[in-house]
């Protein structure tokens, strides 16, 4: 028996649609040098369906990716709205990526248009003549541009464009945006959202049992638009009506001390680096936190201690959730249940999170056997669900799903309740403010230096960046290599952020059975004060 309920289907054009009309006062709100730059649902709805005509005119179709290169502000927001509803593809691009993998992604996905912000330009311009499909640049301000050759301004193209009132009726499971992966192992990999999948996942959002987002709210959106979506808060706040604030790279502590007070966000969002920051710059400061009724943070594990410094010094709730670029991102938060009592919240608060209805997760052993949810088993997570990738991007990479599972490469535990606590990683990588370092692309940089035999790359726990690459080097018979000079021969080899300041000289590296380096007891022996660690940003503390 079939149903007889109507059955259109999701598209963010819808999404769009609904927030610009029913929300046309709520704002978008930008944080800029000399002050914010505001505008209405209804003016940035307006500019987005300039956009889209002025892509249609510069030959973007259905389709065709449009590549973005830009800090979370206004701009970002219009071309999130314009570029799925025209029926093309938003390809946010991650401005952190070294830049091979900044070519890479590019020219992999084939992306036919940039829009760009000036500021960014210097990043961009020394692997330009490399991308090969793109056939516009459109430049957000108006910074010197020369580097770029001939562009397009933004300004100027809305100026001169009429809005595109209609959007074409799309397949739901088409393609609305891609994000590539930070890539930890190899070139990064391609996840294609579909306008369904975004669409859940932004209902997922506006969940009371969830994040709730609603017109009353106000989102401070620290979380870069580059990575999965902004974890899909744009969407979120578009289709509630949820005020939106976006900070461009006004996004650590400094300039957190004053956006907050000043434009009272009831949500923020941002990875550990920045609340970590904002704790440790506004020690002795009277610092107003009050408009917050929640923080999400994710992307690498949340300290206890700095969820514990935050309800005491500022009365505000830090949200552990987690997630993946493969996953939408949202997954699970650690919100306590309703009966916990009150010596036991914290408990909940450092959790991994509790699943979201939407999704499904497992543990697994290595042979693909199912433990049970006690808390106790430990294996690693497997996810399913409407905005759970299927397949990576013209990249076949069967290894990381079994039987329409995503393999998730993380380890741990998931108790009866649903909540998942996260113990370690399949892949020896590290997670530093929110990126991920690999430990292997950095071992074979180390060891391609002259004077070194064999070197082992571990996270080891970072005060301010949650992990950074500790190396362990065993040098080659009759050679002395320091720190500075292995810094020094890494400069131009590896993304300035991932040089490491912690070494260590070994006389030899632990092994598996199979001969591979045993991480493991790595961490162990830095665990337990075993290891001569040289300290390069503090040499006289090593």
């Amino acid at each position: 028996m079939n149903s007889t309920m109507q059955n259109p289907p999701l598209l963010i054009s819808d999404i769009f649609n609904f927030g610009e009309s029913t929300f046309a006062n709520s704002e978008v709100i930008t944080v800029e040098e000399s002050g914010y730059r505001r505008a209405t649902f209804q003016e940035v709805g307006l500019r987005a369906r300039k956009l889209a005509t002025a892509l249609s005119t510069l030959g973007v179709g259905q389709g065709d990716r449009v590549g973005t290169f830009l800090w979370n502000n206004q701009g970002h927001m219009e071309a999130y709205l314009a570029v799925p509803s025209m029926g093309s593809v938003l390809h946010t691009l991650n401005i952190r990526l070294f830049p091979e993998q900044l070519v890479y992604v590019i020219n992999h996905a084939e992306d036919k248009v940039l829009i760009v912000d000036d500021v960014l330009i210097p990043l961009l311009a020394p692997i330009f003549d490399q991308l090969t499909t793109i056939e516009h640049v459109i430049v957000v301000g108006n910074g010197d541009s020369s580097a770029l050759g001939t562009v397009l301004n933004y300004e100027e193209l809305l100026a001169q464009s009429e809005p595109m009132m209609s959007w074409p009726e799309l397949d739901e499971t088409s393609a609305a945006a891609m994000c590539y992966t930070s890539g930890t192992t190899g070139n990064p990999k391609g996840v294609v959202y579909s306008h369904r999948s975004t669409y859940l996942h932004s209902a997922a959002q506006t969940a009371a049992n969830s994040l709730g987002i609603c017109e009353s709210d106000r989102i401070l959106v620290i979380v870069p638009m580059f990575h999965a979506n902004a974890w899909g808060t744009p969407y979120s706040a578009w289709m509630s009506g949820s005020d939106v604030i976006l900070p461009q790279q006004h996004m650590m502590g400094n300039a957190l001390m004053r956006i907050i007070p000043e434009l009272q966000p009831t949500v923020a969002c941002g990875v550990p680096t920045v609340w970590n920051d904002l704790l440790a710059v506004s020690e002795g400061k009277d610092v107003d936190l009050s408009s917050i009724r929640g923080i999400t943070s994710g992307g690498s594990a949340i300290p206890r201690t700095l969820i514990e410094a935050f309800e005491e010094r500022f009365g505000v709730s830090i949200i552990q959730g987690w997630g993946m670029t493969e996953t939408s991102p949202l997954a699970a938060l650690a919100i306590p249940p309703v009966q916990t009592k009150p010596e036991d919240l914290m408990d909940y608060r450092v959790k991994a999170g509790r699943i979201v209805m939407g999704v499904e997760v497992r543990v697994t052993e290595d042979d693909g056997t199912v433990l049970p949810n006690d808390g106790e088993s430990v294996g690693e997570f497997e996810i399913r669900g409407p905005w759970v990738t299927a397949s990576y991007y013209l990249d076949d990479d069967p290894e990381k799903f079994r039987d329409g599972w995503l393999r998730t490469g993380d380890v741990g535990t998931l108790d009866p309740e649903g909540f998942m606590t996260i113990s370690d990683r399949t892949k020896d990588v590290i997670k530093s403010g929110g990126e991920w370092i690999s430990s292997v692309e950095l071992e074979g940089e180390v060891m391609a230096h002259p004077d070194v035999y064999e070197a082992a790359v571990v996270a080891i726990p970072d005060d301010r960046w949650q992990e950074r690459p500790l190396v362990c080097v065993v040098a080659k018979p009759g050679t002395s290599p320091t720190p500075v000079e292995l810094r020094n021969y890494l400069e131009g080899r590896v993304a300035t952020w991932w040089i490491p300041d912690h070494w260590a000289f070994v006389e030899t590296i632990p092994k598996t059975s199979v001969g591979k380096f045993d991480k493991k007891v790595l961490r162990a022996q830095h665990a337990n004060g075993e290891l001569s660690v040289i300290d390069t940003r503090n040499p006289e503390k090593s």
